[in-house]
């Protein structure tokens, strides 16, 4: 038997060389990003694109909504208030300039519109524009405050900030309502509730009073037209009350801009919409660059209360931009 010769084993590894403290740190590989980065990643810029279309898009709903809701409570108890000091006064006014001969400002307290049937009970402010009716319903300008001679007209919203105008289709002809302002109060018989295409009342008998109630009609928030309601002064037969002489007004219905009218929309709010929304993109891009350097929790803690607010800002001027009927 011969005796077979057995490999040699391997000679064990050489130990790993100590690590020279004097050596340069290590080159990094291509493409890596080295330190920190000066732009958000996509991942953060989506997140600031969510974020502006989420205030936008809750802010208007809340701004119409609920919100909308609470602001008309606290303008009409703070309107009622203004309006009680002033009827108390004698200084309420009863046309287009006060008593000092200037023009009243627009969203100034000047009559007060109750309709029982409906559970109504508004202050009307002078003016129509989209940004007076979120306080409330509004007198249009050019025409006679109601009570005096001649065809007077309120607006108000059908929905939005607490709509409280939405329930006159209810009304019915031959119901009556009463409205007081500086010179008393004064009552009113409906005489017809219509809408486009509807029959249009009598006319007018010469030096009487008649008022007129217009909103929005249709889907809420998006109404496709008006509705109308016609009320005629009372007789003096019937009550005490007595046709007004109205006062001079110097804005006539060709002058009334645009902006006061039935559905009109209001241009002077493009520029603070524009500023505003300068305002939360900025915000917007400051989160998605807190989230890169601080975290997503701790920046979005920060950002959503801002983020909020600039929304409601925001969706406050498109609310303005929008017929302001709704």
């Amino acid at each position: 038997m011969s005796l077979t010769t057995l490999p040699t084993p391997p000679a064990p590894p050489d130990p790993p060389a100590p690590p020279d403290p004097y050596a340069p740190p290590p080159t990094p590989a291509p493409g890596r990003p080295v330190g920190h980065r000066l732009l958000p990643d996509r991942p953060q810029l989506i997140g600031a694109a969510l974020a502006i279309t989420a205030a936008l898009l809750f802010g208007l709903l809340l701004d119409l909504g609920p919100l909308g809701g609470l602001r008309h409570l606290r303008d009409h108890e703070t309107g009622y208030a203004d309006l009680r000091a002033t009827l108390a006064t004698g200084t309420t006014a009863i046309g287009q300039l006060d008593k000092d001969g200037r023009p009243v400002v627009p969203g100034t307290p000047v009559a007060l519109l109750e309709i029982p049937q409906l559970g109504l009970r508004e202050v009307v402010r002078e003016g129509t524009t989209g940004g007076v009716l979120e306080s409330g319903p509004g007198h249009r300008r050019d025409t006679p405050m109601p009570g005096q001679a001649g065809t007077s007209v309120l607006l108000g919203r059908q929905a939005g900030f607490g709509g409280p105008f939405g329930a006159l289709r209810n009304l019915r002809t031959g119901e009556t309502f009463t409205v007081t302002t500086g010179q008393g109060s004064r009552h009113f018989r409906v005489i017809a509730v219509r809408r486009a295409g509807d029959p249009v009342p009598a006319p007018l008998r010469a030096g009487w009073s008649r008022l007129v109630l217009i909103t929005g009609d249709g889907p809420l928030y998006a109404p496709s037209g008006t509705l109308l309601v016609d009320a005629d002064l009372l007789d003096a037969a019937d009550t005490e009350d007595d046709v007004l002489p109205a006062n001079p007004r110097p804005l006539t219905a060709d002058a009334l801009p645009a902006a006061e009218r039935a559905m009109g929309t209001d241009g002077g709010a493009w520029v603070p919409l524009v500023l505003w929304g300068e305002a939360l993109l900025l915000a917007a891009l400051a989160l998605a660059v807190g989230w890169m350097r601080w975290g997503r929790v701790q920046s979005w803690a920060v950002g959503v209360p801002v983020l909020a607010v600039l929304g409601l800002a925001v969706a406050d001027q498109v609310a303005q931009l929008l017929p302001n009927l709704i």
